[in-house]
């Protein structure tokens, strides 16, 4: 009975927890906050990337979305400055048509 008392140890506890697991690692100091940093610059500068690739393609659809309508509305701004330009030369020359 001694010897099961014996085997119920922490060291023997944690020794069965981790059968068969690989052991962990040791990091040098800092290395952990260096690798987050560097995680982080190559995250920042390819969502910088991305969000300029997203931006300009929503910029490229609006702009397509948007012609025609900015077509017609040029249309109708010069047709009607064209129009009031002849009227008013026409009426700054009465009897000449």
């Amino acid at each position: 009975m001694k010897a099961a008392t014996a085997a119920a140890t922490p060291v023997a506890v944690a020794r069965a927890v981790t059968a068969g697991k690989p052991p962990v690692p040791t990091l040098p100091d800092g290395f952990e906050e260096m690798m987050v940093h560097r995680v982080m610059q190559r995250v920042d500068v390819l969502l910088e990337k991305r969000l300029r690739e997203a931006i300009a393609h929503v910029v490229q659809e609006q702009t397509r979305s948007v012609l025609p309508r900015l077509r017609e509305e040029v249309e109708s701004v010069v047709r009607q400055s064209v129009y009031e330009a002849v009227a008013d030369e026409l009426a700054s020359h009465p009897g000449s048509a």
